[in-house]
């Protein structure tokens, strides 16, 4: 396996360390954390070096290396659980168990859990809660403590009917039974051209033009892998369809392994997505059963076959070559870029990477028509889009809404609007990558190129809104943290830069500001975009950078006056 060599990644990898997670988290389910003696013999078994063993699990935060207490809370910190209180959650459970023994309890802030419809939220081991008051927490931590932990519910609501789903709630496979009986596979890649599907994970890439370089190209082994990692701050919408329409997701990844040639698919998904990784597995068995996934696809002599890859962890593996390394049984490091996955993806081979929406969306408009897709939008926009709206306002949730729809609607008539008495400041159109607009440009329509010329994105569609009482200066900073803790650490300037601007950013909440900061967050900001490996470490400005652009006064309030007009700063500061 080391003999060929790619000019681009230099010699293939062996594959020693792929199926390392699922062994590694085998070990920690029985002994609690990794012992020492038990990775050493996973190394024996594999044929390597122990180090590299630990280079692996050392990455991913799922994994303890240590014996841990023996309740472990991580409380939701980013933006969405920001703006609904979980600052007062974390000071409160701290407060309520500030005299229990470190063996037993550990309270740390952590990422974006993917509850941002119902913030604030936490964690108690691997079990995940939401809605939360520093009393209900305090009483789940109470539980966990005696021994008795309690799963968190889930109100197991009927699917709502979606103009996506061409089956209305059924699950025949029609469209891949359509395409097997007449395997016409240029022309289905032709209607998706046509219909201009974009990725939906946000970077918007064209998905036919995607499937069409994967199909061209050379070789007999290629890979279809579904990214269902959305771990961004406000990013729900993944999780909304993963719940009601996986068959969907399913039929897309077969049809695109079928049309380009990959007989084998994976759906990566991220570790707080448990209950949806149950129903796409309890799909998936039930299309083996009917011969619908497998080696011989409702007897058509092709086959495809589908498994789940359960993520370690880190908002870094959204990153698409960090999560083929995530597979590969690697450090979740972004490759550079060329060679792009559609030649040299999971294991060197050509490889479609699409987002759960893409493929929900590849699936309907295969079975309705790319006339059908442009048939739906407004304002000059054409599509269907689901997005999540979360933050404040009075009804957060995911919805399924025509592209050209305005902010203004999606906030006002879906998500029901600011609480009452107060009035939107701001609003991140798609999470911290897009940075902050002010309320001034609510009429702005759910369009790719428009949010593009007015500087920002629709992005996966992760609205976040800011009301009367946020502070936008510590709403970037809270952003920018969660990019520096997110941060793989490979690339200088992402790993050092990060923390620059945190320092930064910190300092102007607290009254520390100098004539030189402008300037020096300005070059920090430009070598950031210019030199970062990953869209991570290039995205990074956006949230100071749209909030000196449109807030302003607010900015100069803090570094002139040293004053924070909503009250959250100085000695205001939230505990």
């Amino acid at each position: 396996m080391t003999t060929s060599t790619s000019p681009a990644r230099g010699p293939v990898a062996d594959r020693k360390l792929e199926g390392i997670f699922a062994e590694l988290k085998h070990i920690q389910r029985v002994y609690g954390f990794l012992p020492a003696a038990q990775m050493k013999q996973v190394a024996e078994r594999r044929g390597i070096d122990v180090k590299n063993v630990y280079t692996v699990a050392s990455f991913y935060p799922h994994f303890y290396l240590q014996k841990p207490a023996k309740v472990n809370v991580n409380v939701c910190t980013d933006m969405s659980c920001h703006l609904r209180g979980s600052d007062k959650l974390f000071a409160g459970i701290k407060d309520r168990f500030r005299t229990t023994a470190d063996v037993d309890f550990t309270l740390r802030p952590a990422s974006c859990l993917g509850r941002c419809d119902h913030a604030p939220a936490m964690s108690i081991g691997d079990d995940y809660y939401d809605h939360l008051t520093v009393s209900s927490a305090g009483d789940l931590i109470d539980q966990a403590l005696l021994g008795h932990p309690t799963k968190a519910a889930h109100n197991g609501a009927a699917s709502p009917t979606l103009l996506t789903d061409p089956y209305e709630g059924q699950r025949p496979y029609k469209v891949l039974q359509d395409l097997l009986a007449a395997p016409k596979w240029a022309e289905a890649i032709g209607v998706l051209r046509d219909s201009a599907l974009r990725g939906m994970g946000g970077a918007g890439f064209p998905t036919g033009m995607k499937w069409e370089a994967v199909r061209d190209a050379a070789g007999d082994e290629k890979f279809i892998v579904c990214n269902a990692d959305e771990s961004e701050p406000g990013t729900i919408k993944d999780r909304f369809i993963m719940t009601h329409l996986p068959h969907l997701v399913i039929e897309g990844m077969i049809i695109a392994g079928l049309i380009t040639g990959a007989k084998k698919g994976i759906l990566y998904i991220r570790h707080e997505y448990e209950e949806q990784e149950h129903i796409l597995q309890k799909e998936i068995d039930r299309c083996y059963e009917k011969k619908i996934l497998g080696p011989n696809i409702l007897v058509s002599g092709l086959g495809f076959d589908l498994s789940i890859f359960v993520s370690p962890g880190g908002y870094i593996c959204g990153e698409e070559t960090a999560l083929l390394e995530a597979i590969e049984g690697k450090r979740s490091e972004p490759r550079n870029k060329p060679p792009f996955p559609v030649m040299h993806g999971l294991w060197n081979k050509p490889t479609v990477i699409n987002n759960v929406e893409t493929f929900a969306f590849a699936t309907a408009i295969l079975a309705k028509g790319s006339a059908w897709y442009k048939s739906h939008g407004k304002n000059g926009a054409f599509g269907l889009k689901f997005v999540g709206v979360s933050g404040d306002v009075v009804n957060p949730g995911v919805f399924e809404v025509p592209m050209g729809t305005t902010y203004t609607e999606l906030i006002n008539n879906y998500a029901g609007g600011p609480p009452a008495g107060k009035k939107i400041v701001g609003y991140a159109p798609s999470g911290p990558s897009s940075g902050y607009l002010p309320a001034s440009m609510l009429d702005l329509p759910l369009d790719w190129n428009v949010m593009a010329k007015a500087g920002s994105m629709v992005g996966s569609g992760a609205i976040v809104v800011c009301a009367e009482g946020t502070c936008m200066l510590d709403m970037a900073l809270n952003a920018v943290k969660f990019y520096r803790n997110e941060s793989c650490g490979k690339c200088v300037p992402c790993r050092v830069g990060s923390q620059k601007m945190v320092d930064m950013l910190t300092g102007w909440t607290q009254g520390r500001f100098t004539a030189s900061d402008m300037p020096l967050l300005d070059e920090l900001s430009h070598t950031l975009r210019q030199t970062s490996i990953c869209g991570l470490g290039q995205i990074l400005p956006a949230p100071i950078q749209s909030v000196i652009k449109h807030f302003r006064p607010e900015i100069d309030a803090h570094i002139l006056n040293r004053q924070c007009p909503a009250g959250v700063c100085f000695e205001g500061k939230r505990a």
